[in-house]
């Protein structure tokens, strides 16, 4: 099953994987802090990419890259030949599983919209009710106006079930949204670095671990950092995560500067020929300035590893923060240049509406959805699936 647009990627050679690393740098050119050994979990499966024996140890920094580092401290927050590119590949089938869970999850949605349908003749009355009622349940102004204004050209005065109401909107969802149903596709040149960005409690570095996991299945070989220094759970969490995947896990100590985690991240996929490098960061609320500016340090200081870097920017939201998704979207793309969404929490939200205000504002890929905390509670995004979950029709 191909999530990511690349085939079946063959296992690097025992000497690259474990190939010692680099001569520590002299101090005052390193970043500070020394990365962290990956601990292996008594209960993992044996991982497909370790680190090498000993500490992992950053490569030299230059002068110039070292003033960017070395900063005013950190805020607390809230040679194997690369495989040809291949075209992005569709969505995979989801497991029937989840199919039931998308739409028991978004059912709270889909039922706000029940009262109107109760209504034989769709007169005036029942289309101004039913826009209402579109609104609230977070679906935006505009997408409100596409179903009424089709229901008014097509079924005006006359009688209407409930079916036929509830696929017009799914209709109008489905093509809203297909435009932006994409893999998230890191078959470019390697490694390709992907930061995940959010606020806090959005479930980034869940996000993170569960796409470690899959990218893994599909034969890459991934690098994981856990860039949330200054909450020890989610250094944790990562490591768990990092360790069923197999993949390589990079942190510092509490409170670390993470900017210099992630530029170890990125030489550290460098050296060991990764084909992915997954930098989690702290969870920072859209309205703070001085935390946004501190994500755009790591955007520099990445970049001046590969100026191609990061090539994707994953912004997670929460599905069940509703309209205020759009004021996340809105700081977090003037910060770090979002490339992508993922959503989750879809389960048992009333405002699974939200996700389709998001695509008609900003036009931004949709790569995956989630409905709970399983490993395959995270599935692409497929918009007839979600538009007819929506509109409570079976999937």
């Amino acid at each position: 099953m191909n999530w990511f647009g690349f085939g079946k990627k063959k296992n690097k050679p025992e000497a690259e994987t474990h190939s010692p690393a680099s001569a520590s740098p002299p101090a005052d050119d390193a970043p500070a802090g020394a990365l962290a050994p990956e601990e292996s979990a008594p209960a993992a499966p044996a991982p497909a990419a370790s680190l090498p024996a000993g500490p992992v140890t950053a490569a030299p920094v230059p002068a110039d890259e070292a003033s960017e580092l070395a900063g005013a401290g950190t805020l607390a927050p809230e040679t194997e030949a690369e495989p040809e590119p291949q075209k992005p590949a569709p969505a995979p089938a989801k497991p029937e599983g989840f199919f039931k869970r998308l739409a028991t999850g978004l059912s709270k949605s889909s039922a706000q919209l029940s009262g109107v349908f109760t209504k034989r003749k769709l007169d005036r009355e029942a289309l101004d009710e039913l826009e209402e009622l579109l609104i609230a349940a977070d679906l935006g102004a505009p997408t409100a106006a596409k179903v009424i204004d089709r229901l008014a050209r097509d079924r005006f005065d006359k009688d209407v079930t409930d079916a036929e109401i509830r696929q017009a909107l799914a209709d109008v969802i489905t093509e809203t949204m297909e435009p932006f149903q994409a893999p998230l596709d890191i078959s470019g040149p390697a490694p390709q670095v992907l930061l995940f960005v959010g606020v806090n409690g959005s479930g980034k570095t869940t996000t993170l671990g569960k796409l470690a996991v899959k990218m893994t299945r599909e034969g890459a070989n991934v690098i994981t950092a856990a860039g949330d220094t200054f909450r020890a759970a989610a250094v944790e969490q990562l490591q768990v995560w990092s360790n069923r995947a197999g993949a390589q896990f990079l942190s510092r100590p509490h409170g670390a500067d993470a900017a210099g985690l992630a530029y170890d991240a990125v030489q550290e996929g460098r050296r060991t020929g990764a084909d992915a490098v997954l930098i989690d960061t702290a969870g920072r609320l859209q309205n703070k300035a001085e935390l946004m500016e501190e994500l755009r340090k790591i955007l520099r200081v990445i970049s001046k590893v590969d100026e191609a870097a990061p090539h994707h920017v994953v912004l997670v939201l929460d599905g069940t923060v509703g309209s205020n998704a759009i004021s996340q979207a809105e700081a977090f793309m003037e910060a770090a240049k979002v490339t992508g969404i993922v959503m989750t929490k879809l389960d048992g939200t009333a405002k699974g509406g939200a996700l389709v205000q998001v695509a008609e504002k900003f036009a931004l890929p949709i790569h995956f959805i989630g409905v709970g905390e399983g490993e395959d509670d995270l599935q692409p995004f497929i918009a007839r699936d979600f538009a007819r979950a929506l509109a409570g029709l079976g999937v």
